[in-house]
């Protein structure tokens, strides 16, 4: 619940997680702002946002049915919040506030103004630039970490790395982040061997972290038994459907 005092009527928002299934550090700006070209499509996985009138936020964690093998930390309702952020920001939140000035959501974080126009797109610049890409029904089975892991000591290391002309070999193709990532959290890297024997495929690491991917059905990849969420990407736009196996 948020304070909604000044705002429209009590209302349920769905807020769809994204992938982003390749990513490039195209250069650093002068205020230190990375730019990126990176593909992002939408997901089914989503948080569900009830806004009402309110004095303050809260989050209530509803757990899947049958699946104990991932646990999410704690998760701050203070002001370092998105929403929180959000809602100070513009006084409620974007997608209930009307708000879809690209340079209102570039602020709150580089994936935000793609959040509010979901599908599939390429976003370049500082996540200020998104331009929609045509449909593609594609199939991908997701780990996800029980650990989260700093984007800004990722960046850093980044870099770091590239100023020493260092790069993590051909396996990061998809992603100029994920060697700064393992950098920054070695747990990584036990977590994508682990998934790659289970999966028989290379996962790849979606953004700074900390979730792997492989592109497939679970049933393709002989996964059955729950240890990980699954899904496709489908229905008329790029969405994740997530279950358990």
């Amino acid at each position: 619940m948020i304070d909604g005092s000044d705002g429209p009527a009590p209302v349920e928002v769905s807020a769809s997680a994204k992938l982003t299934l390749s990513l490039r550090v195209t250069g650093v700006r002068a205020d230190g702002y990375h730019l990126l070209e990176a593909e992002m499509v939408t997901l089914d996985l989503a948080d569900t946002l009830f806004i009402d009138r309110g004095d303050g936020l809260s989050i209530a964690p509803e757990p899947v049915a049958g699946f104990t093998g991932w646990q999410a930390g704690p998760i701050s309702t203070g002001p370092d919040n998105l929403v929180a952020r959000a809602l100070v920001l513009v006084g409620r939140i974007l997608r209930w506030a009307g708000c879809t000035e690209v340079s209102v959501a570039a602020g709150l974080g580089a994936d935000v103004p793609f959040c509010l126009a979901g599908g599939r797109a390429m976003v370049r610049g500082i996540g200020d630039q998104v331009e929609p890409l045509p449909f593609e029904e594609r199939h991908f089975t997701l780990l996800l970490l029980p650990f989260g892991v700093d984007t800004g000591s990722v960046y850093r290391t980044w870099d770091d790395v590239a100023g020493q002309g260092q790069n993590g070999g051909d396996w990061v193709a998809f992603n100029d982040l994920e060697a700064a990532a393992v950098l920054v959290e070695p747990r990584l890297n036990r977590w994508r061997l682990l998934f790659e024997v289970i999966t028989g495929r290379r996962p790849h690491l979606a953004g700074s972290g900390s979730t792997w991917f492989v592109e497939g059905r679970p049933e393709e990849l002989g996964i059955a038994d729950g240890r990980v969420i699954s899904g496709r990407v489908g229905g008329g736009r790029n969405r994740f459907i997530s279950h358990v196996e």
